[in-house]
């Protein structure tokens, strides 16, 4: 590996998994544009446009989100180990640039239409709006009304609400529960693994779904509200397991395993099921 060179994943370091082909070479400038690109390479044929940064770090690293690739390197580092760096991390990049495409459009029909009936995701379940200003519901602005068979989410919004009155609204109710369920089980799987977490913060991270710090800090997506609980168990997991191991070794992924054998579905499906794209 080139001494410098120190890359970001765009959630997880996985468990192995078979290599997924590479994207085909196209000479397509805007395929791999990001918007705020200043340079240019070619990487398995494919010209990618990324933005490039330099800061105060100690080495070259990438980063592949839903804009496209950045890439960070110290001031003193020449262009040219930059540009050997990205090659020689062309295949992840390229990889890592089709996956993102992909997901950005299998998830394009999921952007919420904010209004009276429309459903949104929480907990794995289709919960329908309903605006009803009969009912201010005090401070909290909602209620779940957790019928069996359709669960309703009551606003006390009037019919002439905007898209922007309701979004707001709803995603203030998603990320108090959010906050809520998330304590609940980092208290639950916290003592298991033997860990102390100490402070919870709710991101609105675009790539990530969770980070974990050595002082028993934790970053959570609120977004991932819109999932199972059995995914959120993953990552809250995940999560607290990297405050006994702050790699991703195969000592890490035995301790996730220690209280969720099933890990590696549940991170299939974390994938799979990606709300990052939700509003």
């Amino acid at each position: 590996m080139h001494p410098l060179l120190r890359f970001t994943l765009d959630l997880f370091e996985p468990a192995p998994v078979p290599a997924a082909p590479l994207p085909v070479a196209t000479d397509a400038s805007a395929l791999f544009r990001h918007p705020r690109a200043n340079r240019e390479t070619r990487l398995c044929g494919n010209l990618v446009a990324y933005e490039f940064k330099r800061g105060k770090r100690r080495s070259i690293g990438f980063i592949v989100g839903p804009e496209g690739l950045v890439v960070r390197a110290p001031q003193w580092v020449a262009l040219r180990e930059v540009e050997n760096a990205l090659q020689e991390k062309s295949a992840w990049i390229m990889r890592k640039l089709g996956e993102t495409r992909e997901r950005h459009e299998r998830l394009l029909p999921q952007r919420i239409e904010w209004r009276d009936g429309t459903t949104i995701p929480f907990l794995g379940q289709s919960v329908t709006l309903l605006l009803d200003p009969r009912h201010a519901f005090g401070a909290v602005g909602a209620q779940l009304i957790a019928d069996a068979s359709a669960p309703v989410l009551q606003l006390g919004l009037s019919q002439a609400a905007t898209e922007a009155q309701i979004r707001d609204a709803v995603q203030a109710w998603l990320m108090r529960q959010a906050r809520r369920v998330f304590i609940e089980r980092l208290d639950h799987f916290a003592p298991q693994l033997q860990v102390q977490w100490r402070k919870l913060t709710l991101s609105n991270a675009g790539t990530r779904w969770g980070s974990a710090s050595i002082d028993g800090s934790i970053r959570l997506n609120w977004r991932l509200i819109h999932l199972r609980q059995a995914v959120i168990d993953y990552v809250v997991a995940h999560e607290l397991s990297h405050l006994r191991v702050m790699d991703h070794s195969p000592r890490f992924w035995d301790t996730v395993g220690s209280v969720l054998p099933d890990y590696a579905a549940l991170r299939r499906q974390l994938k799979d099921d990606s709300v990052s794209r939700w509003p």
